[in-house]
């Protein structure tokens, strides 16, 4: 008869520990998007429990911003499950995409500058695979459709996609771009890279 392996239990977390990694998380996106340099001790201090208990949960600041940028991001693609951006033809929904996902980043526009400062890049961008998917859906759609360019590969152009949003941010919290201007600037810049040359 062969023996099995003892099944080892997977440990669960009090009640007290979701509750403290909530509070952590909560303070954190919102210090962190009003300003990108806010300190650990702050977060803790407003998410009501002391540092020991946030390192507990969090070891590093880099793994705290992770963790925020994870959950933000998280949100930000339930809310942008939109069906008419399926149903409109592929130049309105890629405006109805990029209106919906600025109006989003724009409020936590701050939390990707922290994350730009101790994140690498490629990480931040694992955090989109899942909005991005949503693009590549619609710049693919466009592209059987004939309304976008096909001579240039998918990947790239959702990696247009990405960085354009992204630049746009951090040139609105430079002070480059005014605040009217970017949802025109963003839809105007995209559209031109995607419609057929």
């Amino acid at each position: 008869m062969a023996k099995t392996a003892a099944r080892q239990p997977v440990p669960v977390r009090r009640a007290d520990a979701e509750r403290n990694i909530a509070a952590i998380l909560e303070a954190a996106t919102r210090l962190l998007s009003a300003d990108p340099g806010a300190s650990v001790a702050d977060i803790a201090k407003a998410a009501g429990v002391g540092r020991v208990t946030l390192y507990g949960h969090f070891p590093s600041r880099e793994a705290l911003v992770d963790a925020v940028l994870d959950h933000t991001v998280g949100v930000a693609d339930a809310v942008l499950e939109d069906p008419s951006i399926d149903a409109a033809p592929a130049p309105e929904a890629m405006e109805k995409l990029l209106r919906s996902s600025w109006e989003i980043l724009d409020r936590h526009r701050r939390l990707f500058v922290a994350a730009d400062r101790v994140m690498a890049t490629e990480r931040i961008r694992e955090h989109h695979d899942r909005p991005l998917r949503r693009v590549e859906r619609l710049i693919a759609r466009g592209q059987r459709d004939g309304d976008f360019r096909t001579d240039l590969p998918l990947s790239w152009l959702v990696t247009t996609f990405f960085s354009i949003i992204h630049s746009a941010a951090q040139e609105r919290e430079a002070g480059r771009l005014a605040p009217e201007n970017v949802e025109r600037v963003l839809v105007t810049t995209m559209l031109s890279v995607l419609e057929q040359p």
